[in-house]
């Protein structure tokens, strides 16, 4: 058995803040019709749910899409002088909230405001015909949020307040099946607050950790932690830059994103080959590694099921650990500051991050940067 499981099921035992997995992710952006619109073609979301003016809601409007465990929400503002409008103007598009699920989602939001959180969201049960949600919620760094989701008493689609989204444009999915993890960027030497923050506040384990030697190439340098829910059903990998000869892909997105944020949603699948071939062929756009990352690939990982000659048509990544290995690939950013982006991950076994391809994954993204001129 691993540490790490061995890490991981010991600490379950004694987790006070039982998480059963996230519930969905938030993103602010600035034209929700438009970006549920997007994802749907580009990424196989289906229509499932709507808050707006039409359901009583006067000062923004959000759309609720889905795809197996995977749900997100756009949500726009639709007037100036708005918190989310002032949100998208410093930020851009991204990640609001981060929406976990619990059993019981008062008693989430008193044992982590005991233990330092600040309240973004006192415990509220909003009710329809359908039943009752419990919600409450903290802040954590930059300006997401947590939000606790007590749904157990709830049979709607989503959430009381939003009604069925009935749309005749349901693209078919992409074989995407729930998130696997959120990567947060944030700023110097503040990485070692956050996993503070997590262990004492939330309860989470530091399960893995790289320093500039693991996370470098010839010019930037980042370093990561990997924090861990008790049940290890929520992991939240925690970046800050390092210093180096040029600027890290942190520091870029920390400039554009105008502080801290989430840098990468990690979205899972069962087949990677035929997910990323089906995004590719909708218009999403990957990092792409030399090919010289495959000539000895097999050597570096040793034995895997998939043929090499799809992996490297695609861009997979693999790496392997001591539980299985894993294959991956990162979309460029979604949008037009360079910051919001998404991993397509496939574990088979192996519960680790890819530490085996970050010089690879690094050196791509630096190729990026450098078209921007900003390296």
């Amino acid at each position: 058995m691993s540490q790490v499981l061995s890490q991981l099921r010991a600490h379950a035992a004694a987790d006070f803040l039982p998480l059963q997995g996230t519930d969905y992710v938030e993103f602010y952006v600035g034209n929700a019709k438009q970006a549920a619109h997007f994802y749907k073609t580009a990424f196989g979301f289906q229509s499932l749910a709507y808050a707006g003016p039409e359901t009583g809601i006067k000062d923004r409007a959000s759309y609720v899409v889905r795809q197996n465990k995977l749900t997100f929400v756009f949500t726009t503002p639709l007037r100036a002088n708005n918190p989310l409008a002032d949100h998208i103007y410093k930020h851009g598009d991204g990640v609001k909230v981060l929406a976990l699920r619990v059993e019981d989602a008062e008693k989430a939001w008193k044992e982590t405001t005991a233990r330092g959180a600040v309240s973004c969201l006192e415990p509220v049960r909003q009710q329809d015909e359908q039943g009752e949600v419990v919600l409450s919620g903290i802040h954590t760094y930059g300006e997401t949020v947590h939000y606790f989701i007590e749904r157990k008493n709830y049979a709607g689609a989503f959430l009381p307040g939003y009604q069925p989204w009935i749309s005749a444009y349901n693209p078919s999915e992409t074989g995407l099946q729930y998130v696997d993890h959120c990567v947060g960027n944030v700023g110097w030497n503040q990485m070692q607050r956050w996993v503070r923050f997590y262990e004492e506040v939330m309860g989470f384990k530091n399960i893995l950790s790289f320093d500039d030697k693991d996370i470098s190439t010839e010019y930037s340098a980042l370093m990561s932690k990997v924090m861990s829910s008790g049940n290890g059903f929520v992991k939240f990998p925690i970046n800050e830059p390092a210093e180096g000869k040029k600027k890290s892909q942190v520091e870029e997105y920390l400039d554009y994103y105008d502080g801290e944020g989430c840098q990468h949603v990690a979205l899972a699948t069962h087949n990677i080959i035929e997910t990323v071939t089906a995004l590719q062929s909708r218009g999403v756009e990957f990092l792409k590694v030399p090919g010289s990352y495959y000539e000895d690939l097999l050597d570096r990982v040793g034995q895997i099921d998939e043929d090499l000659a799809p992996l490297r048509e695609l861009g997979i990544l693999v790496d392997r650990d001591e539980e299985g290995y894993l294959l991956q690939i990162f979309t460029k950013p979604v949008e037009d500051r360079p910051t919001l982006f998404f991993e397509i991950i496939q574990r088979k076994g192996a519960r680790s991050f890819g530490k085996g391809n970050f010089k690879a994954l690094f050196e791509a993204i630096e190729r990026e940067q450098e078209k921007r001129g900003n390296l």
